[in-house]
C-alpha cells in the first residue's frame, strides 16, 4: 500500500507549511517513516525520519532547526512541519517506509511504499 503525502503548495520564503503522510487502512507500527524530496535532474534527498514509536528523529543538516517530524496516533498520520522555508526547499516531497536501522535512515534505497509526492514551491 502506497503512502499518501499531502499539504504541499506555494509559499513565500520565510513561511511555513505542514505536510501530512497517511497510510490508508494500515498502521505505521514498527516502521520508520522517512521524508525525502526531489527536484528535476537530482537524486532523491533525505529530509527527516523517525520511528513511529520513537522519540529521536533524525534530520538532514539542511533542514535541522527548521523542520519537525511528528505524528498523530489517533489520525494514524505523520507530519512534517516546515518553518522558515527557503527557495532551495522547493521540491516534490515524499514519505516512505523502512525497517532499516538508524544509521541507514538517510538512504532512500532502504525505503518502499513511495507515494505520489506533494509539491512544495517556495518563492523568493
Amino acid at each position: 500500500v502506497q503512502l499518501q503525502a499531502s499539504g504541499g503548495g506555494l509559499v513565500q520564503a520565510g513561511g511555513s507549511l505542514r505536510l501530512s503522510c497517511a497510510r490508508p487502512g494500515l498502521t505505521f507500527d514498527n516502521f520508520v517513516i522517512g521524508w525525502f524530496r526531489q527536484t528535476p535532474g537530482k537524486e532523491r534527498e533525505f529530509v527527516a525520519a523517525n520511528r513511529w514509536s520513537g522519540t529521536s528523529p533524525y534530520y538532514a543538516d539542511a533542514v535541522k532547526g527548521r523542520f519537525t517530524i511528528s505524528k498523530d496516533s489517533a489520525r494514524n498520520t505523520v507530519y512534517l512541519q516546515m518553518n522558515s522555508l527557503k527557495p532551495e526547499d522547493t521540491a516534490v516531497y515524499y514519505c516512505a517506509l523502512s525497517r532499516v536501522v538508524r544509521s541507514s535512515w538517510h538512504d532512500y534505497n532502504e525505503y518502499y511504499s513511495w507515494g505520489q509526492g506533494t509539491l512544495v514551491t517556495v518563492s523568493s
